[in-house]
């Protein structure tokens, strides 16, 4: 059974900074490309950053680059996501997401809320 359980989230002034982690179960973790995504209310959930199976490739929203960074420990099936500088626009759930293939796996989320 794939598990995907983010945590790190939480309530941070803006210009703080707050490091999520997704724990992965029930895959061959190193095998995916995982992703980062948020969602806040009302709006559409959309894509923050990702990482390749290695961890060789990174890609950023235009939203975030240069303030979040995603990282990944293939020993520990886990990825991060380290968010520097937060704005109150960064107010959303996050989720992760492991791909491979047509395969698609999602976490529950964490709740992240920037306050001004």
């Amino acid at each position: 059974q794939v598990q995907l359980v983010e945590s790190g989230g939480g309530l941070v002034q803006s210009g703080g900074s707050l490091r999520l982690s997704c724990a992965a179960s029930g895959i061959m973790f190193s095998r995916y490309a995982m992703s980062w995504y948020h969602q806040a209310p009302g709006k559409q959930r959309e894509l923050v950053a990702s990482i390749s199976s290695s961890g060789g490739n990174t890609e950023y929203s235009d939203s975030v680059k240069g303030r979040f960074t995603i990282s990944r420990d293939n020993a520990k099936n886990t990825v991060y996501l380290q968010m520097n500088n937060l704005k109150t626009e960064d107010t959303a759930m996050y989720y992760c997401k492991a791909k491979l293939g047509w395969l698609e796996y999602w976490g529950q989320g964490t709740q992240v809320t920037v306050s001004s």
